[in-house]
């Protein structure tokens, strides 16, 4: 099988690691020639897919196509040239044009039932907001009061291009389904924890939730699929709160960090599964059992004396990154590390029998780097909100 990855960062980083552990050849096709996942493919085409006319030299021989991005100028070239050549594309453009704008996917919501923060000014301070066209913690801020608030906003309200809601503390979780109509998949549920600027930092497998609520949680994931009548993969984030979930937000395509931890927690490969499900149009989706390790995934910079566990946006920054097993007691990591240099990143990978078993390795880890790199400061932090009211219901 020979893939062409479109988009070398956050999500070419997720394919082209998954791609290698299913045996694939990878060819990855960017615009910058310093990618982070550069080094995880087998060739390389720095190209402008926006010109549909390169693109039978760049990508007419390969058996599947992922886009790794969500630039919609890329995603409609790639949509229509692959509808004309009949390559196979793993990306449902309907579904994603919902799950893209966060007015659409709450019109959605609101139509099928699905528990939802509430939203302004139909609650209490503090308030979360976020713009209506971005994903995951792009844009993403909190607000305490009314005074802060309108400090930004000139008026009261702000314009439809941001979603206001309440701000819900609560243990964050996420679930991917994959599949077409009649045929989906529910894959493992991960547990999701993020830094002060509410970026994931770090993914847990399995997740701690009760299994009532992991089944409630597949079960409202299967529901939206539906709806969207979903050809490919989507994830869903929720938000755990007083015994209650509530869907924080959805994206139909293919997500980052969560696919590494379900695999190496289940051995569920969803790149694999994806080339299964459309270069094989009758192709059944397989399982790989109920087994699940423990697995805790992160990401740290070590600059000069300081360690800080941070966001994936730091693994944008450092150029490209390699594969490294045995890494300081990690299992593996994606890393630019090298003996000797002082400002380094990486995406650290630990398995073991459960999650206190995974965790333990982890902090064994972060002690060996510490002491091999002389760190005088371990820094993880939280988002740092005060909860001062609750919703008007």
């Amino acid at each position: 099988m020979l893939v062409g990855i479109v988009g070398g960062k956050l999500q070419g980083i997720e394919a082209a690691y998954l791609a290698r552990k299913a045996g694939w050849d990878i060819r990855l096709i960017d615009r910058n020639e310093q990618v982070p996942a550069l080094q995880l493919c087998d060739t390389f085409v720095q190209a402008d897919v926006t010109d549909e006319g390169s693109l039978s030299g760049t990508l007419g021989d390969v058996d599947l196509i992922i886009p790794a991005l969500e630039n919609s100028t890329v995603l409609d070239s790639l949509t229509s040239w692959c509808r004309k050549s009949g390559v196979p594309l793993a990306f449902d453009s309907r579904a994603y044009a919902v799950s893209a704008s966060k007015l659409k996917s709450n019109d959605l919501f609101s139509e099928l039932g699905v528990p939802v923060p509430d939203d302004w000014p139909g609650c209490d301070f503090p308030v979360l907001v976020k713009p209506v066209r971005e994903s995951g913690s792009k844009g993403v801020r909190v607000y305490q009061n009314l005074e802060s608030f309108t400090a930004l906003f000139s008026a009261r309200y702000p314009s439809s291009s941001w979603i206001v809601e309440e701000y819900i503390a609560g243990s964050q979780h996420s679930l991917e389904i994959i599949g077409r109509p009649g045929n989906y998949r529910a894959l493992q549920v991960t547990d999701l924890y993020v830094d002060h600027k509410f970026d994931c930092k770090r993914v847990i497998a399995p997740s701690s939730l009760a299994p009532n609520l992991i089944d409630d949680l597949v079960m409202l994931g299967l529901k939206i699929a539906e709806a969207l009548n979903l050809h490919g993969i989507m994830d869903v984030e929720v938000i755990h709160s007083g015994g209650d979930l509530k869907v924080l937000e959805i994206d139909a395509r293919l997500p980052s960090q969560t696919p590494t931890a379900v695999y190496w927690s289940t051995g569920e490969n969803i790149v694999s599964q994806l080339g299964k499900l459309f270069t094989g149009p009758n192709s059944k989706l397989t399982t790989v059992g109920d087994a699940a390790r423990g697995v805790v995934y992160e990401h740290i910079r070590v600059s000069e004396d300081i360690l800080l566990v941070s966001g994936e946006r730091i693994m944008t920054r450092c150029g490209p990154l390699n594969l490294q097993e045995d890494f300081f007691g990690a299992d593996e990591a994606i890393t630019n590390y090298s003996p000797g240099i002082d400002d380094w990143v990486a995406t650290l990978i630990f398995s073991a029998a459960d999650r206190v078993q995974a965790l333990e390795k982890r902090q064994r880890s972060i002690a060996d780097i510490a002491r091999h790199s002389k760190i005088k400061e371990v820094i993880d932090r939280v988002p740092d909100v005060t909860l001062k009211g609750h919703c008007a219901r």
